[in-house]
């Protein structure tokens, strides 16, 4: 038991206790209200409240398995307030900035030099830039310092981990603009920011527990492409290589799914580095592919022989005699590629060799209107609806403007303007059983509340009946089995349907440059068409016909066919004779 002396003295120390702490606190308040009161009352003052943004962070843009080509950093400014980082004295001023210098590899003379021009121009100077673009790892290490007049700002910069590997299509985010998808899908990717305020006091240091957030941020939504980015690795690697090799000026490559229209690849060369564009010709910074139309030349072909075949007027083996050149008595003057003696062709063998006069005199079982309305639904003379800036809806006359020499050239891919994109849409429609889906460059845009947005359009547009379809990819198969260019095109195991085109292109002067834009487009496996392929190289000088993409085609389909685990095929080829 606790005896009665005991507690009289633990009663007395609690006494004491007491009084010594209320006379401490006594002591404080008459120190703060009386003593300091003059000082503290001119601090509060002359404290200002600050505002500062708080930023959103910018979304990624990820491939379709969710690997990142696009993302946001951070780098950070680093300042000093050269009144306050004298006041303590020179000496050690000179100590701080030796160690600043050290971290940010300016060295201490060259921060020295910075605050004593600050305090030269201005003695009560309170800011001086010491470094800036600085990475997170040396921000950690400044801000480490036990300097309160060294302050920090820190703002978004854009980042491509993979370079140039669809860099065309990202486009750039940079203090000179913006382009590609960085621009025309800005609204999913962009942040919102936010800000908050607190007070700072005079001697330019936040005053601790000031801090207050007036308007949180938002993160701006992840992007998610359809684009295989090992398959655009590649693409762009091998379209890099055949550009070289036959001296061209550029190339594109596309790879889109048949049954979907989703594109895994779609390439160019000169490629972007979004992280150094400088280094790039700006005139091939955005996406030729879908900004730049071209004459397409003779894979626009297989267009007019789907639409005969759809309409009934030729079946495979129609029979056309198809000399060199051809007059049609109103006005055209056609001729093939290359002189020949008058040729005994089928429609499959005017596609297999190529024939102008051929498809021309075949062709005009089809009126005007007709062919007209059947390109619309392929698609040609529209834009894509791809979301990407400035994209081009080519050039395809009203059947009003047509001259006689628009009427049959139209036929065979002059006289008419499209982009490689426009073409790749009207062969995922004879690959997709003649119903043509939109393509499409993006999955969706996922919001940081898990909503999905930006989905892509996949409105059926019915082009050619399924027959008319399938008969075309049956034709085009001659030109890889029977065709000039077979050795390059087969793929062994597998049926594919191709076709090669050498346009000339306008001079702007009514006439037509002397090289050419060559083109193999394709679909495989043609017993379950799975993938349609794209390639063309821009003016080539060593091989200046089709047989200078033909190998590059036979390459990326090739990898395509691999890389997805295509099935080879179980039937054999159609086989319509191309000559009677």
């Amino acid at each position: 038991m606790v005896s009665k002396k005991m507690l009289r003295r633990r009663t007395a120390v609690t006494v004491l206790a007491v009084a010594a702490t209320v006379g401490i606190l006594g002591a404080k308040l008459v120190d703060i209200q009386v003593v300091r009161a003059d000082a503290l009352q001119r601090q509060s003052v002359t404290a200002k409240e600050v505002s500062t943004p708080l930023l959103g962070n910018r979304g990624d843009i990820v491939d379709s398995d969710g690997t990142v080509l696009a993302t946001t950093i951070y780098t950070y400014t680093a300042a000093a307030s050269p009144k306050d980082a004298i006041a303590g004295g020179r000496d050690k001023m000179v100590e701080a900035a030796a160690k600043i210098g050290a971290i940010t590899g300016q060295g201490g003379d060259a921060v020295v030099a910075l605050i004593d021009a600050a305090l030269k121009a201005d003695p009560k100077s309170q800011y001086v830039l010491i470094k800036s673009g600085m990475d997170v790892g040396t921000f950690d290490k400044l801000d480490k310092l036990p300097y309160p007049w060294l302050t920090f700002t820190k703002k978004q910069a854009r980042s491509y981990p993979n370079g140039a590997v669809a860099g065309n299509l990202l486009g750039y985010l940079s203090q000179g603009g913006d382009a590609g998808l960085e621009a025309s899908e800005n609204g999913c990717l962009a942040g919102e920011n936010g800000e908050e305020t607190y007070q700072r006091g005079a001697d330019g240091v936040a005053i601790p527990g000031s801090t207050v957030v007036q308007k949180p941020a938002k993160d701006g939504g992840t992007l998610k492409l359809t684009i295989d980015s090992d398959l655009q690795w590649f693409a762009q690697q091998t379209l890099a290589q055949q550009v070289a090799a036959t001296g061209s000026k550029f190339g594109f490559v596309t790879v889109a799914e048949a049954k979907t229209g989703k594109i895994k690849a779609i390439a160019q060369v000169p490629s972007l580095d979004p992280n150094n564009i400088d280094a790039t010709d700006p005139s091939f910074w955005r996406l030729q592919p879908l900004t730049d139309p071209r004459e397409p030349g003779s894979t626009f072909k297989a267009l007019t022989a789907a639409m005969l075949i759809d309409q009934g007027k030729a079946t495979p083996t129609s029979q056309v005699l198809a000399p060199y050149s051809w007059q049609s008595g109103n006005g055209a003057d056609l001729h093939d590629s290359g002189y020949h003696a008058p040729l005994r062709l089928t429609l499959t063998g005017v596609l297999m060799m190529s024939s102008n006069t051929g498809m021309s005199q075949l062709g005009r079982a089809l009126s005007d209107q007709t062919r007209y309305d059947y390109l619309k639904k392929f698609g040609i003379g529209d834009p894509t609806g791809l979301p990407y800036p400035d994209e081009s809806s080519g050039e395809l006359h009203p059947v009003k403007d047509w001259d006689d020499q628009t009427k049959y050239a139209t036929m065979f891919g002059q006289g008419v303007s499209a982009t490689q994109l426009q073409m790749v849409g009207a062969y995922q429609a004879l690959a997709n059983g003649g119903t043509r889906i939109p393509l499409s460059l993006v999955e969706g845009c996922q919001h940081p509340d898990g909503s999905v947005t930006d989905i892509p359009n996949t409105k059926p547009t019915p082009v050619v009946s399924a027959q008319a379809a399938a008969t075309t990819l049956g034709m085009l198969e001659s030109v890889v089995t029977d065709g000039e260019l077979k050795k390059q095109l087969q793929i062994p195991g597998y049926r594919i349907a191709a076709k090669t085109g050498t346009a000339q292109q306008p001079d702007g002067k009514g006439g037509y440059l002397p090289s050419y834009y060559v083109s193999v487009m394709g679909v495989a496996p043609v017993d379950d068409p799975q993938y349609v392929v794209s390639v063309n190289l821009g003016f080539p000088t060593t091989i200046t016909s089709s047989a200078a993409a033909a190998p590059l085609f036979h390459t990326i389909m090739s990898q395509v066919l691999k890389t997805y685990r295509v099935k080879p095929s179980t039937s054999s080829p159609a086989d319509y004779p191309p000559y009677y």
